[in-house]
């Protein structure tokens, strides 16, 4: 097991991510929301492992693991720039005022929100763009879900409300008070 950065000798088992697509997802596309997701993350201590929902057999032992869902089509073809206003990007289930570790991800509504934008770019960097947004919207979520809270931040990845800049922007983190939040609300680490 690997020694995570912050905690000298302490080693920490990894959060697995089940992830279920509606649609196919590009290579590029995967390979940049992974990415997001963890340089956003490991500054945290989380370190993630990614399992296809589908595919899971259930025999696999997690102290930590949410649910994602990827809703409609997470790729680039038939992108428009014809730009809509979304609604919610992403959004974590709740039950009796207790956060659940299941998480929607709208795939659609990012890329309708961010399609004018990304008309600009060549094809390789849209799919990179993109990938990055999705990673973004789903860091936010894992905010909830991990810090077991429905509250948001002021700014960074915590704040309820993106613009496109934010989605696409080259550096976008927690502030400090979330990123606190959840340094501090992961599980004990074995010993």
């Amino acid at each position: 097991m690997p020694v995570m950065a912050g905690e000298p000798g302490v080693a920490r088992t990894p959060t697995i991510l089940y992830a279920s697509f509606h649609s196919a997802l590009p290579v590029a596309i995967q390979a940049a929301l992974e990415e997001e997701v963890a340089s956003i993350m490991e500054p945290m201590g989380f370190r993630f492992v990614w399992r296809s929902l589908s595919a899971s057999g259930g025999t696999e032992v997690s102290g930590d693991l949410a649910v994602l869902n990827f809703k409609g089509h997470c790729d680039l073809a038939g992108l428009s720039a014809h730009t809509t206003s979304a609604g919610a990007l992403g959004w974590t289930h709740v039950s009796d005022g207790v956060v659940l570790p299941f998480s929607d991800i709208d795939c659609d509504g990012i890329r309708d929100f961010l399609g004018r934008t990304l008309m600009v770019y060549r094809p390789v960097e849209r799919e990179a763009l993109f990938g990055r947004a999705l990673g973004r919207v789903l860091a936010h979520e894992l905010y909830h879900v991990f810090a077991a809270t429905t509250r948001h931040g002021d700014e960074g990845v915590a704040k309820p409300m993106y613009s496109v800049q934010d989605l696409l922007t080259n550096d976008f983190r927690f502030e400090d008070r979330e990123a606190a939040v959840l340094k501090s609300s992961k599980a004990a680490p074995l010993q």
